[in-house]
């Protein structure tokens, strides 16, 4: 869709990643490490002032105490470190359950690992967890749930109650959460991330996972980190330090001041993804769009069947009516998108949406919603 937005000089507001520049001092941090000569390898597992960091951030906001030498690995971005945990503490033939809508990289990882994925479906409106239909996933084959919030595609932060939830059937069934949280600081409206590994009896059995690309808004520098008990970590650090040698060197060091920028720091990109959001939705409301109001993260997923457009126009035999809706609204409305049905593995699941990313300057989501005001001419 990137590519589709560059071709047709749309608005990309596909690629969830933002068009400003991190925050000076982590800038400045980096290029001090690069001009130290910070350019070689680390530790595998990441430089021990970065893992202390780490520690010192999760013991504070995440509310899980980990030992930098032995319960943090830091990896090439949270991609990495999900593919880690997938391959590490599964066998071939296990299953894992994924939530679906679900991130692009969940079930690839799943097929590479050699394990079965297994579906269940948040529900609708609200795209929350329906605690009956995810017991029925579990089975004595199920080895972990790959949870993901604040979520992407939709922007749903799991509330305590539906966490807790998960947090009961893994203990009955002895099941691992990998719960990728690299959204963790973004969120709205009164709503507050609850790190799983945080509840009672979750500490042993949780994989936390996150990152600096979506809260220091640096998504090209790809560096991520596992936190896990001892047992768990030893197994994953395995595969990542064949994966990989190590995570890059002067953006580890930049990591250092980037986990000790405060909470004020996490207050300000609230409140300026929180303006980014109502620029958005603004639009979004005057065209008369159905939409999910995102909790955390920074996307909208919208519904657009009551936008009548010209289908045909576009539509090729191998294309999904999104996919298809997506290349109208490049070409047409000059704005991309990414198709909704990515976001699913079943037939005919999210054909009818679209995700949009608001993690952009004031002025390209103005642009955006200017341009996008042209579907109120299509509407039923």
């Amino acid at each position: 869709m990137t590519r589709l937005g560059n071709e047709t000089k749309a608005v990309n507001l596909s690629q969830g990643l933002p068009d400003f520049n991190p925050p000076t001092e982590i800038l400045e941090a980096a290029i001090t490490a690069i001009k130290k000569g910070e350019n070689q390898y680390t530790f595998p597992f990441g430089s021990f002032l970065f893992r202390e960091a780490v520690a010192d951030k999760y013991a504070q906001y995440n509310h899980i105490h980990a030992d930098p030498k032995k319960e943090i690995t830091i990896t090439c971005g949270v991609s990495e470190a999900i593919m880690d945990a997938v391959m590490g503490l599964t066998d071939p033939g296990d299953e894992v359950i994924i939530l679906e809508p679900w991130y692009e990289n969940y079930v690839p990882d799943c097929l590479m690992a050699g394990v079965t994925p297994r579906f269940v479906e948040l529900s609708e409106p609200g795209y929350k967890i329906d605690t009956e239909k995810l017991r029925a996933a579990f089975n004595k084959r199920t080895r972990l749930i790959l949870l993901n919030t604040p979520h992407n595609p939709t922007g749903r932060v799991y509330s305590f109650e539906e966490l807790s939830a998960v947090a009961e059937l893994c203990q009955e069934f002895n099941v691992i959460v990998v719960s990728d949280e690299t959204y963790e600081h973004i969120f709205y409206d009164g709503h507050k991330h609850t790190s799983i590994g945080s509840l009672e009896g979750m500490h042993n059995r949780t994989v936390t996972i996150s990152g600096m690309s979506k809260s220091y808004s640096v998504t090209g520098w790809r560096v991520g980190w596992i936190v896990a008990v001892s047992p768990l970590t030893s197994v994953i650090r395995k595969v990542h330090d064949y994966f990989t040698v190590c995570a890059p060197a002067p953006f580890q060091a930049a990591g250092v001041i980037a986990l000790k920028l405060g909470k004020e720091y996490y207050e300000e990109i609230r409140r300026k993804y929180s303006c980014c959001r109502s620029i958005l939705t603004d639009v979004l409301d005057f065209v008369g769009v159905d939409y999910f109001k995102p909790e955390g993260a920074y996307y909208v997923m919208l519904d657009y069947k009551n936008i009548k457009w010209e289908q045909q126009k576009y539509s090729l035999n191998d294309w999904t009516p999104d996919r298809t809706f997506a290349e109208f609204m490049a070409r047409d409305i000059g704005v991309a998108v990414v198709p909704g049905s990515s976001f699913y593995t079943r037939k005919n699941k999210g054909i009818y949406k679209v995700r949009i990313n608001f993690a952009k300057k004031e002025s390209t989501l103005k642009e955006a919603a200017k341009r996008l005001r042209k579907l109120q001419r299509f509407e039923k």
